[in-house]
């Protein structure tokens, strides 16, 4: 099967491996629609974080399942599904609690990539999310919606909700990639009605708006601190959603919100170590973390797809095949694409 591969910083290449089967009682087997690159792929493609050379890379797909193993029953071959980038059991201390993002039951360490013409997905009986009917059934539009529910749309969910946004709230939202981009529609979707995007980038600035953005600030730190005061009076924000993981983001999430607000934090970190003190002096809460993709799909980010009410596939600015996985990973790493769209069968 033709798979994505690492092979060093900034050079990626497409590789006939050996085509994905059951191992586990708990896998499935899943032929590839659609996948993508993350903003987080950037992180090893640029060098920045470690990666081990030749390994299978990407963690977001919808696909048809096409076998399982013999402890799943709640899909089946031929359904259409969404896979997340979690893998939750269900049953776990963390999986009950809506944080399957952090299942407590690890599988095997085998590096499985998404970006490729099929995928071994583990955990398969509760974390696959099953999608009403067949990909003929929906249009190229919808797919895309579909597919940024196997990270990116949960992720930016993921980080309103840790912030606790809620009805009426005044919202900033750091980072103007897919997944802050997804957060100012997750922060609309639960009803905010002041989302300040913070943003540099032209196309992304429209995009925000056109999900939901009410205010944009293209300043950084303590510029971008002033800016928000500015518009809020001098209160600051109710929620900020924390989509970057750099050093300045965090420290300018922290001081964007009012006494008392939370900031969601989603962004990967970059840095070890954090002064927590200024957290302290005005009660800001700090929460956040991997995604519970699997649950939020289920209780609502499906449900607001099917009926239209999102349409966070928007983010994709370019598509490209399989073959074309050099170029799909340049285009974001060159800041060309939001977010690059791989199309691997129909």
């Amino acid at each position: 099967m033709k798979t994505a591969v690492f092979i060093e910083p900034g050079k990626m290449s497409v590789q006939d491996l050996p085509k994905a089967q059951v191992k586990q009682p708990t896998d499935a087997v899943l032929k590839i629609v659609r996948a993508c690159v993350c903003g987080s792929d950037l992180w090893w493609y640029r060098g920045i974080s470690k990666r081990q050379a030749n390994s299978p890379v990407g963690h977001e797909a919808i696909g048809i399942v096409e076998s399982v193993g013999s402890a799943v029953t709640n899909v089946k071959p031929g359904d259409f599904v969404i896979a997340p980038f979690t893998h939750g059991c269900g049953h776990c201390a963390a999986c009950l609690a809506g944080f399957d993002g952090d299942c407590m039951n690890k599988t095997d360490d085998e590096i499985v990539g998404y970006q490729g013409e099929y995928l071994r997905f583990k955990n398969a009986n509760w974390a696959l999310v099953k999608i009403p009917g067949q990909p003929a059934d929906y249009t190229d539009a919808q797919l895309n919606d579909l597919l940024t529910l196997s990270d990116v749309m949960a992720t930016g969910y993921h980080a309103a909700t840790s912030a606790e946004v809620k009805a009426g709230d005044t919202v900033v939202v750091m980072g103007d990639g897919a997944v802050g981009l997804c957060g100012v529609i997750a922060a609309k979707l639960l009803g905010a009605t002041r989302i300040i995007a913070m943003s540099r980038h032209a196309d992304r600035q429209a995009l925000a708006k056109e999900f939901g953005a009410t205010d944009i600030i293209a300043e950084r730190g303590d510029e971008a601190v002033q800016k928000v005061g500015e518009l809020t009076a001098g209160a600051g924000a109710d929620a900020v959603l924390e989509c970057v993981g750099t050093e300045l983001s965090v420290d300018t999430a922290i001081k964007v919100g009012r006494p008392g607000a939370v900031v969601g934090r989603v962004g990967v970190p970059q840095k070890t170590e954090m002064n927590t003190n200024n957290l302290f002096w005005r009660n800001i809460g700090l929460r956040g973390g991997i995604a519970s993709v699997t649950t939020d799909d289920r209780q609502v980010l499906l449900d607001a797809v099917l009926k239209g009410e999102i349409h966070p596939g928007k983010v994709f600015t370019q598509r490209f095949e399989l073959d074309e996985i050099q170029a799909a990973y340049e285009a974001m790493g060159q800041r060309r694409a939001i977010k690059s769209l791989l199309v691997i069968s129909e």
